[in-house]
């Protein structure tokens, strides 16, 4: 099993007009719908590679029913938390010339709730694969990705960790499977500014010693940088396209990065998998959604490969 937990998911609602005016009204030219959040991109891009999923995390009012469809329609497993108040979030992005964005606050998540999805985690089994990804809502304990991996570490769980600054730095002492931040994240969390890929190893080599198996760094227009588990450096490049959607572009990385490991296991569990194949699909997977409206297809992905 596979579980991608979302602490704050959202009704992503994109508005593209041709010119936008503050104080006025404005008209779109065109609109779509996504249901967002970092867990749940990584369950839908998982699914474009063959890669099934369960989704999990918080879900309040007609809005959370919404995105808890919407997701099972898509054909992945859901398994939310339903909060007794409130409303899921809707995040406004007003696409003319620049980007704008308008991001809701979410609901509040109770202690009640924050157990349950604690209990959620008890039903992985060795060999399953956790996937933490993204901030966390205000009015949750700021240690929660901590307890999460607390809780997981004594069994024989892969978990992955995509978030920034103190988030990730506290859960390397559970040895996470993978990290992955980008090149600004990886900075802050050291107080500097990496400018060389000598830099950016360096960096990402102390993530590493300091307890990630896995560090996945993303680089924006410069590709991506892995330091896997055996020390062993790999560089991919950027994917050629034009880039039309950044959202998701991170989230679509990992899962590639996760496909191109868990796949391979499937072809031949007694071999230790090629990390540098699980770094080209995951760099594919997130250019693939670079270069599209929404979250990566497999085709696209196929095309970039």
């Amino acid at each position: 099993m596979i579980m991608t937990v979302t602490f704050n998911p959202a009704i992503d609602y994109v508005v593209h007009t041709e010119g936008f005016a503050l104080g006025e009204v404005n008209r779109s030219s065109s609109e779509q719908m996504y249901f967002g959040g970092k867990g749940i991109n990584v369950s839908v891009v998982l699914k474009e590679l063959g890669v099934s999923s369960v989704a999990t995390g918080f879900v309040a009012g007609f809005t959370g029913q919404a995105i808890e469809k919407g997701i099972r329609d898509m054909g992945i497993e859901t398994d939310f938390v339903r909060l007794p108040s409130g409303n899921s979030r809707i995040n406004v992005k007003i696409k003319s010339g620049q980007e704008t964005e308008l991001n809701g606050q979410g609901p509040d998540i109770d202690n009640k709730s924050l157990e349950m999805l604690f209990e959620k985690t008890d039903k992985l089994k060795d060999g399953d694969t956790l996937i933490l990804a993204g901030s966390i809502p205000s009015s949750l304990p700021s240690d929660v990705y901590e307890r999460i991996l607390h809780r997981v570490h004594s069994r024989n769980i892969r978990t992955v960790v995509d978030a920034s600054k103190d988030l990730l730095l506290k859960v390397l002492k559970y040895e996470p499977f993978l990290v992955k931040p980008n090149n600004i994240e990886l900075g802050e969390m050291f107080g500097v500014k990496p400018e060389t890929d000598d830099d950016i190893e360096k960096y990402a080599r102390k993530l590493k010693d300091m307890g990630a198996k896995n560090v996945l760094v993303s680089m924006a227009g410069d590709g991506a940088m892995l330091i896997d588990e055996n020390g062993h450096k790999h560089r991919c490049g950027v994917c050629k396209g034009k880039v039309i959607n950044s959202v998701g572009a991170g989230d679509s990385m990992v899962a590639g990065f996760v496909a191109g490991v868990i796949l391979q296991e499937d072809w031949d569990d007694a071999v230790q998998p090629d990390y540098e194949y699980a770094l080209k699909l995951g760099t594919a997977a997130g250019g693939a959604t670079a270069f599209s409206a929404g979250l990566a297809t497999k085709s696209m992905i196929e095309k970039l490969m």
